[in-house]
């Protein structure tokens, strides 16, 4: 990683309103997924970091927009969590808004060059992220699947798994689908290297 100084990383902000959403002209990368798919993993490993982002024990407690500033040249945004079904309603309707302002009410959205949708390969899409990844199809934004847990499949339900995203209506043929591991940092380099691609 040349490019980006990986140590100077930190949480910029934690945002609950769209109006918090920080100004400066930086490329965003965005992370969407449900509650309790890693995306907190997936962000201290692609920062090399234990605990910059906490892993939250109880999912679909954090209902913010938590930008990190990486290196003062990205952002990587990572979105609330959806899915999680004990959430009250005025919850949900707070989840809704949150997420639907990031891609509506973000003065920088043209500044968001890729969002990286995970999805658990073991449970494989869930209605929620077919929502999210229509969603994302109709906003016209680049974004690749992350795989993630993928060290939680023998190599047969591993395959077959891939197979299923790859063959999914709602996945457009070409886009990036990357198996992602924060246990054994499978997936890092590739997605680093999508990452840069589209930055």
């Amino acid at each position: 990683m040349a490019e980006l100084n990986l140590q100077n990383a930190k949480l910029l902000i934690t945002a609950g309103d769209p109006r918090q959403f920080p100004a400066t002209p930086v490329s965003q990368i965005a992370l969407s997924g449900r509650s309790n798919v890693g995306k907190s993993s997936l962000v201290n490993t692609l920062l090399e970091r234990k605990a910059l982002a906490r892993v939250s024990s109880a999912p679909g407690k954090t209902i913010t927009v938590n930008f990190y500033d990486v290196d003062g040249k990205l952002f990587l945004v990572d979105l609330p969590g959806y899915g999680f079904a004990k959430r009250p309603p005025q919850e949900k309707a707070k989840w809704s808004a949150l997420t639907d302002g990031y891609f509506t009410k973000n003065r920088n959205i043209d500044r968001v060059k890729l969002v990286l949708q995970l999805i658990d390969l073991k449970v494989g899409p869930t209605a929620d992220d077919v929502t999210m990844l229509r969603y994302l199809s109709q906003t016209g934004l680049p974004f690749a699947v992350i795989a993630t847990k993928a060290d939680k499949l023998n190599k047969t339900g591993r395959t077959a798994a891939l197979e299923a995203l790859h063959d999914h209506p709602d996945i457009p043929l070409g886009t990036p689908i990357i198996p992602f591991s924060s246990q054994t940092g499978e997936g890092k380099a590739e997605l680093w290297n999508t990452v840069l691609k589209y930055l």
